[in-house]
């Protein structure tokens, strides 16, 4: 007859045969998941810079299809109406507009008119 131990027959790979096997395989899985998250930011590495060259390759048609507009030419002082300074078109812009409220009469305009005139 055989003698049985006390704990009994070995029947699997045991406590530390277990843990062995399972280390492995978290091994593994961390190692896999490691590959494709680094193979994952390659690629969106990747996209980032296809998309900012093409950002660039536009911005450069763009510049060279469009020649820069020509500089805004200097503001030169409006030259007066029949050598009528700005403040006599002043006053008389004030004159008709009293006269379109009926504040003047149109003589009254007209000899105003005439004052600054000269």
């Amino acid at each position: 007859m055989m003698r049985r131990g006390i704990v009994g027959p070995r029947r699997g790979p045991g406590l530390i045969g277990t843990a062995a096997r399972t280390a492995v395989v978290a091994g593994t899985a961390t190692a896999v998941a490691g590959r494709v998250a680094t193979k994952q930011h390659d690629k969106a590495v990747q996209a980032a810079q296809a998309d900012a060259w093409q950002q660039e390759q536009a911005m450069a048609a763009q510049a060279a299809a469009a020649p820069p507009p020509p500089p805004a030419p200097a503001a030169a002082p409006a030259p007066a109406a029949g050598g009528l300074s700005e403040e006599a078109i002043a006053k008389l812009k004030e004159l008709a507009a009293l006269k379109e409220q009926g504040i003047l009469t149109d003589e009254e305009f007209a000899a105003q008119k005439a004052a600054i005139l000269g």
